[in-house]
């Protein structure tokens, strides 16, 4: 369980910590709620087949037109920070 901390850790530092001005507690408390969202609902991770960990493995587009019709959007998370992106509707 520590090893699962550490990279937890240090993953959360790099990506959020070292991008932000935290201002207080509060802020702190905010970031952190925020970026625990955006690591389990949404961030690829490598060792499941960059798949979230809350969230089944989609399926695979291998039709040829869709793949040159893809609607990316993006979504900007903690003033931009963080970005999720997704297939439009």
């Amino acid at each position: 369980m520590n090893a699962i901390m550490e990279r937890w850790i240090r993953t959360c530092r790099r990506e959020l910590l070292d991008r932000t001005l935290i201002l207080n507690q509060r802020h702190l408390l905010h970031a952190l709620r925020e970026y625990e969202v955006f690591y389990n609902e949404h961030r690829p991770h490598q060792g499941i087949a960059n798949v979230r960990p809350l969230a089944p493995l989609p399926e695979p587009i291998t039709d040829p037109d869709r793949l040159t019709h893809l609607n990316i959007h993006r979504r900007d998370r903690l003033g931009g920070i963080l970005h999720e992106y997704e297939h439009a509707a």
